[in-house]
């Protein structure tokens, strides 16, 4: 493995900390009763965005989950448009009207979280066909957990990306819960890999808290995307810190499970890495640290000084005109 060059590193260190620090600060806010609604943290799975998303190019497209701030992030969004969207206000990034779940940029690629389980997979292979067609050299990714493995949009998505070889990227963030149901109890295998290999595709598992791991995988699946070569499927395996939304009481899983994840912190991990291999100083970790803490309060503060939707602009947004 090469080292990483230090303007990678950085790169990598500050959009973890990015999406750890912005997820925090929302977890607060959601329990002040500032923010509406419900949300889904990202926490502890940070890696798995910053390294896949660290492969890509403004180009190149996403489609996220229910838990999907992380990506959106990572791809770029702006926090202060992602703040206020939580906020519910007019500001934000669908005008306060989508939430948490239903985050979108197309014009950085962020196709949109989706509340829907698997939902974003067959639109990445949609959006694939649709680059392969104009010979973009694009790629498209699409995230989602070990749950929507399940689901038959994702075998009808597999199938058809294999079989028209399309540059997509099938990650899955195998958190080992579909919800509150353990990954030994909704399907026999734990070795998810074996559900892309089923179709042809080259598959890849590594450990999603480690994010050279991940971006090392992600530069080469993308590699293959660009070039005509296909789809690949990235298992990335990692854990949720939280319950699957906030308020969850877990009776599902144990206080022990939760410390041991949480001693493999992505964040600490690699914080470790770069100062063993004398790529970024104590100095330069604490200088990124300050500088998202400033991004952070602005967001908050620009959110919270954002004017709410008026009752008029209910309907806006939500039809097509006829042509």
């Amino acid at each position: 493995m090469e080292l990483l060059a230090k303007s990678k590193a950085c790169e990598l260190y500050a959009t973890m900390l990015r999406i750890r620090k912005f997820e925090e600060r929302v977890r607060q806010l959601y329990a002040d009763g500032e923010i509406p609604g419900s949300i889904h943290l990202y926490i502890g799975e940070e890696a798995t965005a910053a390294g896949i998303c660290g492969a890509l190019e403004k180009g190149d497209f996403i489609t996220s989950t229910h838990r999907g701030h992380g990506h959106c992030i990572a791809k770029g969004g702006k926090m202060d448009y992602m703040m206020a969207e939580l906020f519910g206000r007019r500001t934000g990034y669908c005008k306060g009207k989508g939430g948490s779940m239903h985050i979108a940029d197309l014009d950085i690629g962020i196709l949109g979280a989706n509340g829907i389980v698997g939902g974003g997979i067959p639109i990445a292979v949609g959006a694939a066909l649709g680059n392969k067609y104009k010979r973009s050299r694009a790629a498209t990714v699409a995230f989602f957990g070990d749950g929507a493995t399940n689901i038959g949009p994702f075998h009808e998505a597999c199938n058809l990306a294999a079989v028209w070889k399309l540059p997509v990227i099938f990650v899955c963030e195998n958190n080992l819960y579909a919800q509150t149901t353990p990954i030994g109890e909704h399907q026999l295998t734990e070795r998810l890999i074996s559900r892309g290999a089923g179709y042809g595709i080259p598959c890849v598992s590594v450990d999603g808290n480690d994010v050279v791991r991940v971006y090392e995988s992600a530069v080469e699946a993308v590699r293959r995307a660009r070039e005509g070569g296909g789809p690949t499927f990235v298992e990335c395996r990692t854990y949720r810190w939280r319950g699957h939304w906030e308020g969850d009481p877990e009776p599902y899983r144990t206080r022990e499970e939760v410390a041991e994840w949480r001693r493999r912190c992505p964040i600490q991990a690699f914080t470790r890495y770069v100062s063993e291999q004398r790529i970024l100083s104590k100095g330069a970790l604490e200088k990124i640290d300050r500088e998202i803490q400033i991004e952070i309060d602005r967001a908050v503060d620009f959110a919270r000084k954002s004017a709410f939707p008026e009752p008029a602009e209910a309907l806006e947004d939500i039809y097509t005109e006829r042509a």
